[in-house]
Order: structure tokens, then C-alpha cells, then sequence
């Protein structure tokens, strides 16, 4: 009887004690929770049960949504040998996760949380034309909000494929694509669309660098969806970055010192063309030609399936200049001076003295008036310089038919009328002499004349040829540069 008393009262007291502990117990749990930071309750809270293998969505029929965005910082290096652009961007995309959601009121009304990239699920989104892994910074954390969107902001320095068109250089415009798309996930699991509209990201120059060589024209965007196979379908963003070359450093250390190497060359026409001084000048000139292309050459972009623009006008003047050379040793050649030269054709005569000279307004040439050399030789009338000896002491025979009179002197002795003879053929070469040196002079002039309408009609198609395919490269990189 004693023993049963104490239990009877124990089974009574019982089920009053076991509440008052369990409320205990709940209390201190509270306290000891209410006691821990509120980011670390909410990370524990969203990652604990997470799995991040898995895309994050209640429903697997509906495709979870990428939103992009991409503003340009800089541009870096165009390899145009290459054909790759390295760029450096800021690239931001944002989804939304369901399984990262909680009410902000339990959390000391915190509506924004900060926690590593490697903690949860990240789309697979790549750029296609992606050729060599960047120097790009590791930004190991995304924002997600209460509402489950997560925001992921990194830069990024992007080295892709560009198909470089080279052939206005260095007026050129660059159009590179960089297309964002999911490497593996089709367009029913990962769907693509742009975070801002068209119109801002296309005029968006706000942290653009534009101290560089090329200057950011525009950024415009395109959504597509392809298929590589009869059931698949994928969607891709591509962002079209347009560029342009600054030419002001090309133009002044290229196009000036070859237009001032041509101006040279046009001036040297002026040298007359019978000194030798034109053939060494234009020489001269050739050779500094030479070595300016040598040296311009490592500027100049390369590239195996074309040539720009500006190295064919290199070799168009290199060309102008051998022409203008060979033009030059022409003409030379015609007015050399030597004592074996033939006489002007009398069809060149009137060619280049009578047609040539009035269609290059010139006025018609004064013709050369000289006696046949055969005529001066065999008359020795023509000349009133030595025809009294000519016709009155022709010879010594002439000397003894000279009539004698009462009162004539004595006819001269033998020895004196030899002398006479001997000084008169002396007379006679000297006179032959000055005959065949007055022929040479004047047909040297009358080459030095053909040669002289000749340069200048040259001259003046040379400069044509100048002018026309000057007016011509200035008028294309102008259309080019400001189109």
C-alpha cells in the first residue's frame, strides 16, 4: 500500500510536468535562433535542401528565361592577320530561381542576399565565336532577391572571331558578332530574351573608352532561333558590335609622305630635258620610294584573303614612278647629242612640230632653214664668206689662165702658187668642217624640239593619270568614312 501511493501520485503529476518542459525547450530553441544573424538563418534557410544540379523550376514544362545584357568598356586589340577582336565587357544576365524565394518578414526584412555563383544553379550560357580564354577577374558571388531572381554581373574580356574587312583601311568600319547562346540546353529548357530595349543598348557608349584607335558606332541586337537537328531548337541573342578606325595617324605617317614623294616626282618634270640631272633625280626619288615601303610595311595589316586598298595605292605609285622614269630616259635619250644622230623623219616632223604642238597649244615650231650638207659642199657660191677665193683663186691652173698684158706683173713663181693651193684646200676642210658641225647642232635642235613637245604631252597625261586616280581614292575613303 505504501509503495502504490507515490506512483498513483506520479501518474497525476505527469501529464501536467511534460508541457511545462516541452514549452521550455521550444523557448530556448527561439532564443537561441532570434540569436543568429539573419543572413546566416536565410542562407542556411535557401541552401540547405538546395540542389544545384538541378534547374530550377516547379514545374519542368516551363522554361526558365535568361535575360542579357551587354555594355561595351573597350576595345583591345584587332588582329586583322588573325581576324580576331579582343573586347572587354560588362555583362550582365538575371533568371529566376523558385527554389531561392522566402518572405522577407521572417528574415528581419531582408529583400536582397548575396551568396557564392558555385552555391546554386547557373546557366550554361557561351559565346559562340569564342576563340581564347580572356584575362576576365572571377566574381565568385550572384544577388538574389526574396522574389528569386538572381542577378549575375561580371566583366569580361572577351577574344572572338570577326571576319575583318580590311580593303578600305584606314577608312574601315568592323562589324563583329557576339552571340550568346546555351551550350546545351534547348529552347524548351533555356530561353533567351534581352534585358534592355533594342534602342538603349544600341547608343549605350556611357563607360566606353574612346581614347583608343577605334571608336564604337553602335551595338545592335538580334534574337534567333536555330536547329542543328530535326527536334531541336535552341535560341541565341547576338550582339552586334559596330566599330570604326580613327585614319588620322595612317594619313599622316602613310598617305602624307607618299603624296609629298608624288608632288616631288610631278616637280622634277620641270628639270629641263636635256641636263642629265632629271635621270638622277627621278632615280633618287624611286629609291626613297623603295625604302618607305619597306619601312611602312609592319603598319600596313596583312591578311591572306585580300589586300586593303591603300597597299594598291602604294604599288600604283610605285608604278607611276618606273613610268615616269622610263618617260624620262625617253626624252633624254631623243635629245642626246652626238654626232651620228640621223636627221627628224619629216613625218615625226609634222607629227610631233605641227600636231602635237597645236593640240598642246604651243604654237606651231619655227622650222629649222639649213642648206643640204651635199649643196654646201659642192657650191662653194652659197657661202659669202670665203667665195672670193672660191671664185677667183680656185686653183693654180686658174692662177696661170689669167691673161697677160703689156703692164701685168709677172705671173708668181711655182713654190707661190703651191702655197696657194695648200692654203686653199686648208680653206676648204675648215670650211667643210664648220658645215658638218652647224648640220649636227641643228639636227640636235630639231630633236632637242620633238623631245621638248614630247615631255610635255607626257607631262601632261603623266598628270592626268595622277589627278584622275587621286579624285578617285579620295572620293571612295570619303564615301567610306562617312558612310
Amino acid at each position: 500500500m505504501l509503495l502504490w501511493a507515490p506512483q498513483a501520485l506520479l501518474a497525476l503529476l505527469l501529464p501536467v510536468l511534460l508541457p511545462q518542459g516541452e514549452a521550455r525547450r521550444r523557448g530556448g530553441l527561439q532564443a537561441h535562433n532570434t540569436s543568429r544573424p539573419a543572413l546566416w538563418r536565410l542562407s542556411d534557410h535557401l541552401l540547405t535542401n538546395y540542389k544545384k544540379g538541378v534547374r530550377p523550376v516547379r514545374d519542368w514544362r516551363r522554361p526558365t528565361t535568361i535575360s542579357i545584357d551587354v555594355i561595351v568598356y573597350a576595345i583591345l586589340n584587332v588582329d586583322e592577320k588573325n581576324q580576331v577582336l579582343t573586347t572587354y565587357i560588362w555583362y550582365r544576365q538575371y533568371w529566376t530561381d523558385e527554389f531561392l524565394q522566402w518572405n522577407p518578414e521572417d528574415f528581419d526584412n531582408i529583400t536582397k542576399l548575396s551568396i557564392p555563383t558555385d552555391s546554386i544553379w547557373v546557366p550554361d550560357i557561351l559565346i559562340n565565336e569564342f576563340v581564347d580564354v580572356g584575362k576576365s577577374p572571377d566574381i565568385p558571388y550572384v544577388y538574389v532577391q526574396h522574389h528569386g531572381e538572381v542577378q549575375n554581373y561580371k566583366p569580361l574580356q572577351v577574344v572572338t572571331a570577326c571576319s575583318l574587312d580590311i580593303y578600305n583601311f584606314p577608312f574601315d568600319v568592323q562589324n563583329c558578332s557576339l552571340t550568346f547562346t546555351s551550350w546545351l540546353h534547348t529552347i524548351q529548357d533555356i530561353n533567351i530574351s534581352l534585358w534592355r530595349l533594342p534602342e538603349k543598348v544600341k547608343f549605350d557608349k556611357s563607360v566606353f573608352m574612346n581614347q583608343g584607335e577605334w571608336e564604337l558606332l553602335a551595338v545592335l541586337t538580334q534574337f534567333r532561333e536555330f536547329s542543328m537537328e530535326s527536334s531541336s531548337c535552341y535560341a541565341e541573342m547576338k550582339f552586334y558590335v559596330v566599330i570604326r578606325r580613327r585614319p588620322l595617324f595612317y594619313a599622316v605617317n602613310l598617305l602624307l609622305p607618299s603624296i609629298f614623294l608624288m608632288v616631288m616626282d610631278i616637280v622634277g618634270f620641270y628639270l629641263p630635258p636635256e641636263s642629265g640631272e632629271r635621270v638622277s633625280f627621278k632615280i633618287t626619288l624611286l629609291l626613297g620610294y623603295s625604302v618607305f615601303l619597306i619601312i611602312v610595311s609592319d603598319t600596313l595589316p596583312a591578311t591572306a584573303i585580300g589586300t586593303p586598298l591603300i597597299g594598291v595605292y602604294f604599288v600604283v605609285c610605285m608604278a607611276l614612278l618606273v613610268i615616269s622614269l622610263a618617260e624620262t630616259i625617253l626624252i633624254v635619250r631623243l635629245v642626246h647629242k652626238q654626232d651620228l644622230q640621223q636627221p627628224v623623219p619629216a613625218w615625226l616632223r609634222r607629227l610631233v612640230l605641227e600636231r602635237i604642238s597645236l593640240l598642246l597649244c604651243l604654237g606651231e615650231q619655227p622650222p629649222s632653214h639649213r642648206c643640204p650638207a651635199a649643196s654646201q659642199t659642192s657650191k662653194t657660191d652659197d657661202c659669202p664668206d670665203v667665195g672670193n677665193h672660191c671664185g677667183h683663186l680656185g686653183g693654180p691652173r686658174d692662177v696661170d689662165k689669167i691673161p697677160k698684158g703689156k703692164d701685168s706683173p709677172p705671173p708668181p713663181p711655182r713654190e707661190a702658187s703651191l702655197a696657194v693651193r695648200g692654203l686653199l684646200q686648208e680653206l676648204a676642210s675648215i670650211r667643210h668642217f664648220l658645215e658638218k658641225r652647224e648640220e649636227s647642232r641643228e639636227v640636235a635642235r630639231d630633236w632637242l624640239r620633238v623631245g621638248s613637245v614630247l615631255d610635255r604631252l607626257l607631262f601632261r597625261i603623266y598628270l592626268l593619270a595622277v589627278l584622275a586616280y587621286s579624285v578617285t581614292l579620295v572620293t571612295l575613303w570619303s564615301i567610306w568614312q562617312y558612310s
